[in-house]
């Protein structure tokens, strides 16, 4: 239980600093930082094995990138949810997750929170 805390607490560290650099991301409160983290790895653990088992033949011909497509449409489905989290369009979102994978990747490793 306080390994799954450790990895929320982190991700939400990692959506903080994706907010504060790219300009097309906005949260209005923390709450909402918190609810939209909280709301991305439900996504995350429901809708993204679907989405990758309906797509694996683009996903096999393009050698797996378009998982990066999946991650900007789990973000930018996770900004229609939350009231009060906004991204400008998609290439926005597809930065966004990129970076909030990136970031949340290397502060999990970094402090420990192993799977």
């Amino acid at each position: 239980m306080t390994r799954l805390a450790l990895k929320f607490a982190l991700n939400s560290l990692a959506m903080f600093i994706v907010m504060k650099l790219i300009p097309g991301i906005q949260i209005e409160q923390f709450q909402t930082l918190l609810l939209a983290t909280l709301v991305i790895a439900l996504l995350n653990v429901f809708l993204r094995p679907i989405i990758v088992l309906l797509t694996l033949p683009v996903t096999l011909l393009t050698l797996g990138l378009f998982t990066l497509v999946i991650n900007a449409l789990i973000f930018y489905l996770a900004a229609y949810l939350v009231p009060g989290f906004h991204i400008t369009g998609f290439g926005t979102a597809f930065i966004a997750a990129f970076l909030f994978s990136l970031f949340s990747f290397l502060l999990n490793m970094f402090f420990g929170a192993k799977q």
